[in-house]
């Protein structure tokens, strides 16, 4: 007797999928009691559900997952990267159009910094974009006060230790010196907590402009300050289609895919059912590889329909024009042996 298929997930990770927070949120939610399914408040992440089941997040209904989705937009500074500030400031969530519907961010801009931020209706993308086994690099353009020797370029380029916290190697490139500024290009691959104000502020650079210009292959490029586009499917698919699944059906499902491990037995390159030893095409126990078709539009009249010669990509022609499987003789004469293994056309030799 075969089983039906279970279809179901964890709460967190459809709600995740959502793209009302990440899973880490969620369990959070739920710890709040700010989530129902079917009208009972959850008490623990553990709970699965299919879809089927009426889900309300802070008394809202949770519509099921659409396709994921990305997009650009240019932050500008003065908003905070949350959903909800305490303080009662203006968020980045406030200023973007509400027709996107629920989307989070892929990691943060704190307050006074600007630039490129990406959004997502798919939280486990998100996830997955932020953490640096991805190796996305982020790059900006930083002004600072003050200057900067060759010596502090190699601290920042090894990695820096700042109040306890270890910063990876930095790519730290000068632009030009204005005043008694100083304008970088920085990248990182972490994106820790404020990581590059106080990275450069450890080596004597207090900070006063910073601009996110890339997020791994997406660019911040022309987009004016506030202004917000979508990533097109195709481009989304390009960049992000090892980290995504974004199959026919548009569950927007985002997922982490591990490299496949080397069966045992098999040596690395060798195909499935490929014996060792063995040729991907022609070996032994292997199929040959197909016939060549040629269209006979391609041939000469008198060669329609005849079979091509085994060593050649053309029929062979005689002296009387008819088509003949042996090759026609070269003038001259049959080759010699010679010192360089063709001998000359003559076989009498030079008179």
């Amino acid at each position: 007797m075969t089983g039906t298929a279970d279809t179901s997930e964890r709460i967190a990770k459809f709600l995740a999928r959502a793209g009302v927070a990440s899973r880490r949120e969620v369990e959070r939610m739920i710890e709040g009691g700010r989530i129902k399914v079917d009208g009972t408040t959850l008490d623990t992440p553990a709970f699965k559900v299919t879809g089927s089941e009426t889900i309300e997040v802070d008394g809202k209904r949770v519509e099921p997952p659409a396709a994921t989705k990305l997009w650009r937009y240019h932050k500008p500074d003065g908003l905070v990267t949350t959903h909800a500030d305490p303080e009662g400031r203006e968020t980045v969530f406030d200023a973007i159009p509400k027709d996107l519907g629920r989307v989070i961010s892929i990691g943060r801009l704190d307050l006074t910094s600007e630039g490129l931020l990406l959004l997502t209706n798919d939280g486990a993308l998100a996830r997955a974009l932020e953490l640096p086994s991805t190796g996305w690099t982020r790059r900006y353009r930083a002004r600072a006060f003050g200057s900067i020797s060759e010596s502090a370029l190699k601290v920042l380029r090894a990695g820096v230790t700042v109040e306890g916290i270890k910063y990876g190697p930095m790519e730290v490139e000068v632009e030009r010196e204005t005043g008694s500024n100083i304008w970088l290009e920085v990248g990182i691959r972490e994106g820790k907590n404020r990581e590059v104000r106080k990275a450069l502020d450890a080596v004597g650079l207090r900070v006063n402009r910073l601009i996110r210009i890339a997020y791994g292959p997406f660019q911040l490029g022309q987009l004016e300050k506030g202004e917000i586009k979508a990533v097109p499917s195709r481009v989304l698919h390009d960049q992000c289609g090892h980290l995504i699944d974004m199959g026919d059906v548009p569950t927007g499902q985002a997922i982490a895919k591990p490299r496949p491990a080397n069966r045992a037995g098999r040596k690395p390159g060798q195909k499935p059912g490929q014996k060792p030893g063995a040729r991907a095409m022609g070996g032994p126990g292997q199929p040959g590889r197909p016939k060549r078709e040629v269209d006979d539009s391609l041939l000469e009249p008198t060669l329609k329909g005849r079979p091509l010669d085994a060593k050649s990509t053309r029929a062979r022609r005689g002296k009387d024009g008819k088509p003949t499987a042996k090759p026609a003789p070269r003038p001259g004469g049959p080759r010699g042996k010679g010192p360089q293994g063709k001998g000359p056309r003559n076989p009498g030799g030079r008179s």
